[in-house]
């Protein structure tokens, strides 16, 4: 038994190893080219140029604004809607499912395409409007966001809430903001994390509409530097990583919300 034991902990172990040396390695390459701008000597010169070249402070911005504002309509959006199929039409629910996995099976450049003849003429002239990429982006985003606060309400008895709420005399706006969404948290937060990392390295859709977006100013200065993308990479990994964190950490210093307080 102790041998059993022992051999599986082993394998987990090994296991743990090459997954993290698979994800180490490569990031220990890149950070070791960034250094070495410099023939002979290890320096902080590709840093030293990305950080001065005002492209990259104002797209890193721009794609941050475009991820949040993403975030918000997906929840605006998805949460009512996912919830109504829980309570009311749960026959829908192999529909949505297939309906959010439709972005994986359609090219993003087939659906910018798209966009772009159907919304560069009136009565929709939406092409030059942010509105539309932050569209676009919660296409791509509604498998991870959906499927996010699927689980988290498959993980709550949602019926007993809501009846709780409604014999408090709640109506369905205050069910949804002040019950189910405290208890869809963590749910939400998984999935903001995955949309804000696909919506700052996104590069097809930015670019066909024309959008000074971060992930065609990485493309860019791909073509014509050396040590500066790897620079980029590095840098753009650790706000990235580190943005998720803050929002991590600012979850979990909001208080908690008791489900049924403060209904009447």
């Amino acid at each position: 038994m102790l041998k059993k034991r022992a051999s599986g902990s082993a394998w987990s172990w090994l296991w743990f190893a090459l997954g993290a040396a698979y994800f180490i390695i490569p990031l220990y390459a890149t950070v070791d080219f960034s250094l070495r701008a410099k023939r002979g000597e290890l320096s902080l010169l590709a840093y030293a140029n990305v950080l001065k070249d005002p492209r990259f402070g104002e797209t890193f911005l721009f794609s941050a604004e475009m991820s949040l504002l993403t975030i918000v309509t997906g929840i605006i959006l998805i949460v009512p809607t996912a919830y109504w199929i829980h309570i009311r039409l749960p026959k829908l629910r192999p529909v949505m499912e297939f309906i959010t996995l439709l972005p994986f099976v359609v090219p993003a450049v087939v659906l910018v395409f798209g966009l772009i003849r159907i919304y560069s003429h009136p009565p929709f002239m939406l092409v030059s409007s942010p509105a539309l990429l932050v569209a676009a982006y919660l296409v791509l985003a509604l498998p991870y966001l959906y499927r996010s606060v699927d689980t988290g309400l498959r993980s709550i008895d949602i019926r007993s809430l809501t009846e709780a709420a409604q014999s408090l005399g709640a109506t369905w706006p205050t069910i949804i903001i002040r019950v189910i969404l405290p208890n869809l948290r963590a749910s939400i937060l998984s999935g903001a994390f995955v949309t804000f990392a696909i919506v700052m390295g996104e590069f097809t859709m930015a670019s066909l509409l024309v959008w000074p977006a971060f992930g065609p100013y990485m493309d860019l200065l791909s073509s014509s530097k050396i040590y500066e993308p790897s620079a980029l990479a590095v840098i753009s990994f650790a706000l990235t990583w580190g943005t998720t964190a803050a929002i991590q950490l600012l979850s979990r210093r909001i208080p908690g919300q008791a489900p049924m307080a403060g209904l009447k």
